[in-house]
């Protein structure tokens, strides 16, 4: 499991690794074109607006996302300046788009003009599970949800605005991916006046203003992507079409609000205040807090860290839930122009959090999270070929952020999952905004996590199906691992 001592030896290491290679590029960093600083890097994905990037956060069309997804990437401006003055250099300019968790997208041609920018977003997918569930649900993810069926992940429009330091953003979503996600929402059944089918199709929508403060200070309030996780929400921007298991079981959106304050070029402090762990309510009266930290000392070297604390268990305000994850992204070749290989670079993604407090429930010993996921990319042929391999390990005891089991999956004290999975992705771009991904993801569990023959619906696959007596049919046919084979195309503007 993550190791504080392999992760001491990474950010000792690897700084310098990554300085003596940049020396010896194939070729120099590209210049940022002067559109690329984005006003607002959103951490989200897909509104055209800079995305600190998600945090790896979760991310975005015209700024990267992500989330998972927290890094901006070269995004349309949107208005006005990020920077204090008009001569000030822009906060992360450069091209971040080999970033995992990132938008890879170059060119807006949705861009109308300095106020108004457009997005268009497209996700459709073929899976098939070496269990074959007769239901054709799959479990135990949240980037596919469905077994030998072609589907429409994610469709999204977006429109972002900036006019005179005033910003906004509205993002709306429908297809597969969000049956998985905002379904598992419960506050929404605390008190009334609040439900997922109001708020379910917004990815984003958000209201904030731009100060001239240093290199630009942005304050905002709705719906955004996700600080927490390398990985973005849209498929997309991540280097492999399945999430790791981790980012499937961190949040993917937040309700509250945030700034993004960059008190130098190269820094980002973004600090949160929010209702709750991926909810639209709150599970008690006190509101959730947050601060998602980047430091870019080169173009080729990303360091993110990101901190999460809330009350997140129903009917249980003394209990607390803590969660940081931290990133290294390092590009360590870099030739674009090249014939065959125009790219090398790799992302490590650590996880630990806890739960602690509350009536008889076990503390942090018997209820934590421990996860690692170490991703690398090869890009060829001028980045319009790509194979990315990733290699993970998790642990959750109390299961306490297992999201996406089959039904009767048990959690609560004496209960663990540890899971580990390996992940081989070949990726086609003709373009920056279209991409087409053959997958082979493979998953085992200590548990019967994922989703067996027999299905997780009924007796015969169906919904509603009764036994003789009246009594609901109800099948859970668990199994501890899964192979993945997916076929996946990605379109956006």
């Amino acid at each position: 499991m993550v190791k504080t001592t392999s992760l001491a030896v990474a950010l000792l290491l690897t700084p310098s690794m990554v300085w003596a290679q940049a020396q010896t590029e194939t070729q120099p960093e590209p210049a940022a074109p002067a559109e690329a600083a984005p006003i607002a890097t959103p951490s989200a994905p897909v509104a055209p607006s800079p995305q600190t990037l998600p945090a790896p956060a979760r991310n975005a069309v015209a700024p990267p996302a992500s989330a998972p997804v927290m890094v901006p990437t070269s995004v349309p401006p949107t208005g006005t300046n990020a920077s204090s003055s008009p001569g000030k250099e822009q906060p992360f300019s450069g091209d971040f788009t080999w970033m995992n968790g990132q938008s890879r997208q170059k060119e807006f041609p949705l861009k109308f003009n300095e106020i108004v920018t457009l997005s268009a977003y497209l996700d459709a997918y073929y899976a098939f599970s070496g269990n074959r569930p007769k239901d054709n649900t799959l479990t135990g993810n949240a980037s596919v949800g469905r077994h030998n069926e072609f589907q429409i992940n994610l469709a999204s429009l977006g429109v972002d605005l900036a006019y005179k330091n005033v910003l906004g953003r509205l993002s709306l979503q429908m297809g597969n991916m969000i049956d998985i996600v905002q379904n598992l929402d419960g506050t929404t059944s605390r008190g009334r006046s609040l439900s997922k089918d109001n708020l379910r199709y917004i990815r984003e929508a958000t209201l904030g203003y731009h100060f001239d403060v240093h290199h630009g200070l942005n304050v905002e309030a709705g719906i955004f992507m996700s600080y927490i996780g390398l990985e973005s929400y849209l498929l997309a921007e991540n280097w492999n079409y399945t999430r790791a298991i981790a980012s499937d079981h961190t949040p993917f959106y937040f309700q509250g609000v945030r700034a993004q304050y960059f008190p130098l070029k190269n820094v980002k402090i973004e600090p949160w205040l929010m209702n709750g762990w991926q909810t639209y309510g709150k599970w008690n009266s006190l509101p959730s807090a947050g601060t998602a930290l980047r430091w870019s000392p080169y173009e080729s070297l990303t360091f993110l860290s990101n901190f999460y604390l809330g009350t997140d268990t129903r009917g249980e305000p003394g209990r607390v839930r803590f969660h940081n994850d931290h990133s290294i992204l390092a590009r360590y070749y870099n030739a674009p122009d090249s014939r065959f290989l125009s790219k090398l670079a790799f992302s490590l993604n650590n996880n630990i959090g806890f739960e602690t407090g509350g009536d008889g429930l076990p503390g942090p010993s018997g209820a934590h999270m421990l996860a690692t996921s170490l991703a690398h990319r090869a890009a060829f042929f001028r980045d319009h070929l790509a194979l990315a391999v990733r290699g993970e390990l998790f642990t959750n005891p109390s299961r306490y952020a297992a999201q996406y089991p089959p039904p009767g999956f048990a959690s609560g004290a004496g209960e663990n999952l540890r899971q580990w999975a390996l992940t081989t992705t070949f990726e086609v771009m003709p373009t920056s905004f279209m991409s087409i991904r053959a997958e082979f993801n493979y998953r085992h569990s200590d548990s019967p996590y994922f989703a067996g023959r027999n299905g997780t619906t009924s007796s015969d696959g169906y919904q509603g199906t009764t036994n003789p007596d009246g009594s609901a049919s109800v099948v859970a046919d668990g199994q501890k691992s899964q192979a993945l084979y997916i076929l996946s195309a990605n379109f956006r503007l």
